[in-house]
């Protein structure tokens, strides 16, 4: 194992890291669980807290509980690795991470006596087919804190590309940022897209596959494989639309063998393991809105293909969850008997905070009236002022019914 200890260091400085935009204020009171979508680059974000936290060799306890030299040793051996730390650098570990940690037996046990202590800084990552991240908080029993690792922001793809964060562009640089999101778009922000240039169609197919076959089908056990990649393709398909299971459940009636119940089950298998998510509508009753019928999302945008005014409104979901996953806010869309609907309601305790309408609108001409009929009426509902929508190219404030609309463009938004 001292051997280890010293090669997996060698090899994190080896690795291309890239800092995440992903704040995290370490506590020893707490373990922190690492979560978030399969290849979103959890083990990665552990090697770039190293960077972040400057950390020296006796500094930090690394293990990967994949890696061969790992399996091969007894579960006994491993529990001293923090003893096997001070024979090899002199002094505890003050930080250790714990990667892939469902492959050790028992692990809740040990990673429980570590917080206990109160002397560590300890970081989790457990993969979807074995281990759920999000599992790991709950069999530490309220001991850990959720760290949310999601594909690359647009934000840290600027990071990437060398485009430092300021307040004002100049016109040169402004279509550069233009392009790149043009081009994050299209290929989305998994980090084997963005660092190592893997084709985006070619990695996207695959990461389906590993989807249906990994985090369903092995994970859950699914019997009914064609079910699951039939409900699979159908949320790509539906991604920012409402999403009736009732509806897929017709269409595979007399072609397949599926009760309604099983559709509901394999959905929420989805959400589990953070491929898709579902956005409620909004009512001021909790059991009212759970009854709606959704709008689907996935986790990247560079999963899905064509209609580039629901991908802008995926992006603007998938930036509005992870403030939801961090309990900072609530999202829902609004929708009114007659059919008017506004993209997103954000809501913080009993106040609904912002409605945000997205739309792939250049100039004010190219704003629908019915998206700005709907946002005053939504307005009006639910007492809300402070209406925004997101454009792609137009920045202005408007006037509406007595009420100030902002409108601001995407990128602006995003970073």
């Amino acid at each position: 194992m001292e051997k280890y200890f010293i090669d997996k260091k060698e090899s994190i400085k080896n690795q291309e890291i890239v800092e995440r935009s992903i704040s995290v204020n370490p506590t020893k009171e707490f373990g922190f669980s690492v979560i978030g979508p399969r290849r979103s680059g959890k083990t990665f974000f552990l090697y770039s807290l190293i960077k972040k936290f400057n950390l020296d060799d006796e500094d930090y306890l690394f293990i990967n509980f994949e890696d061969d030299e790992i399996k091969s040793l007894k579960r006994e051996d491993l529990v001293k690795c923090v003893q096997k730390h001070v024979e090899v650098y002199g002094k505890e570990p003050e930080y250790i991470f714990l990667d892939e940690i469902q492959n050790l037996e028992r692990w809740q046990s040990f990673v429980y006596s570590l917080i206990e202590k109160k002397k560590y800084f300890v970081f989790l990552t457990g993969s979807s087919s074995k281990l759920l991240s999000k599992e790991i908080a709950t069999q530490l029993r309220g001991r850990s804190l959720d760290v949310i690792v999601f594909p690359f922001s647009f934000k840290e793809l600027l990071k990437v590309e060398g485009i430092e964060q300021k307040k004002l562009y100049s016109s040169v640089e402004e279509g550069k940022i233009k392009n790149l999101l043009k081009r994050y778009l299209t290929t989305g922000g998994f980090p084997q897209v963005v660092l190592k240039k893997i084709d985006n169609k070619t990695f996207s197919k695959e990461y389906r596959d590993v989807v249906l076959y990994k985090d369903l089908i092995e994970r859950y056990r699914i019997g009914n494989v064609e079910v699951a990649r039939f409900l699979l393709y159908s949320v790509l398909q539906s991604f920012a639309k409402e999403f009736s299971l009732n509806r897929i459940f017709n269409q595979l009636k007399g072609r397949m063998e599926v009760s309604i119940k099983t559709l509901y089950q394999y959905f929420s298998y989805l959400e589990e393991v953070f491929f898709s998510f579902c956005l409620r509508k909004f009512s001021f009753s909790l059991k009212k809105s759970l009854l709606t019928i959704p709008k689907v999302y996935v986790n990247d945008v560079g999963l899905v293909e064509d209609n580039i005014g629901r991908k802008l409104e995926n992006l603007v979901f998938i930036e509005l969850k992870k403030k939801e996953l961090e309990k900072l806010v609530e999202i829902f869309y609004w929708k009114d008997q007659q059919k008017n609907e506004v993209d997103f309601v954000l809501k913080e305790g009993l106040k609904i905070k912002q409605l945000i309408q997205v739309t792939y609108a250049s100039g004010r001409d190219e704003i629908e009236k019915r998206e700005i009929k709907a946002l005053i009426k939504a307005s009006k509902e639910l007492k809300c002022k402070d209406l925004l929508v997101i454009t792609w190219d137009y920045e202005d404030e408007m006037k509406f019914g007595g009420r100030k609309i902002v409108c601001e463009p995407l990128w602006k938004w995003l970073i």
